[in-house]
């Protein structure tokens, strides 16, 4: 489970660790652009929708013995049960990184480059990330700050620490 303000990383190393394992890649920004596309709002107690669909097909591939990378904010206190249920409900191995990016010049560049370069009118603006209220996962299994960790390193940590036996 990665999880991470937008522009800190998130996506660009959960594909490349999902190129390199085989895993399941699930990306929440991709779920919701498409419920977004057949009107959905994700207003009130929808606003998890996303997150549920997500967690949902990861279950379903961990069934079938797949891994699977949940990519997405991950930034609210209700996102721990559902990463938690669907690793109960499959007997699964979960790992949770947290990506952050220590230094605000590079992390406003990415953000206003991505959103510069994107198609996508929902990704946020710097004034967004910055104002946005994000509660990361108090206790993730492995933590790394991609301002100074380039991705292919990122993700050489990351299957480093998937061979290890104590994660939850």
């Amino acid at each position: 489970m990665f999880s991470g303000l937008p522009g800190v990383g998130k996506t660009t190393v959960a594909r490349a660790l999902a190129a390199a394992t085989g895993a399941s890649y699930l990306r929440i920004d991709t779920i919701e652009d498409a419920l977004r596309r057949r009107g959905e709002t994700f207003a009130g107690p929808r606003g998890d929708l996303g997150y549920t669909v997500a967690y949902a097909l990861a279950r379903d591939a961990l069934l079938l013995g797949t891994s699977a990378i949940v990519d997405g904010v991950h930034g609210w206190p209700g996102a721990a049960a559902l990463h938690e249920a669907a690793r109960a409900e499959t007997h699964a191995t979960l790992l949770r990184v947290l990506l952050v990016c220590s230094d605000p010049a590079i992390h406003r560049a990415r953000v206003e480059t991505r959103r510069a370069q994107a198609l996508d009118a929902h990704l946020p603006a710097w004034s967004d990330v910055r104002a946005r209220g994000f509660h990361p996962d108090p206790t993730p299994h492995l933590t790394l700050d991609t301002a100074t960790l380039p991705p292919p390193d990122a993700v050489a940590r990351i299957r480093a620490r998937m061979t290890r036996p104590e994660a939850g």
